[in-house]
């Protein structure tokens, strides 16, 4: 699947999630998801692996819990730098983070 496909379907994810949670909130619309998207795309390939590989044995020993943290912490460094995309609470992000893989993981499969 092409990274603009990809991006799209982290952006409509963005979107939707900002409808459904209240502590995640794509403030100027389409323009900050997309932007959330593209920046949650270099995040995810940058420093994931990083925190993921510094992280290992936290998350051996949680049997994989200790990813849902990563994944919050990303979404809330996300947006700390995009204007326009605010997550407020830690809870909020791990939230927002665990909807946005599965809402974005179903986009990917149904787009062909």
């Amino acid at each position: 699947m092409s990274f603009l496909m990809r991006m799209g379907a982290n952006a409509i994810a963005i979107l939707l999630i900002g409808y459904l949670l209240p502590q995640v909130a794509a403030a100027d619309g389409v323009m900050a998801a997309l932007a959330a998207a593209f920046v949650l795309g270099l995040v995810n390939a940058v420093v994931r692996p990083l925190f993921v590989l510094l992280t290992l044995p936290l998350t051996v020993a949680t049997l994989g819990i200790f990813l849902l943290v990563i994944n919050g912490l990303l979404l809330w460094l996300v947006s700390a730098v995009v204007p326009g995309f605010h997550v407020n609470g830690f809870l909020g992000a791990v939230a927002g983070s665990v909807l946005v893989s599965i809402v974005s993981g179903i986009l990917t499969r149904v787009v062909p």
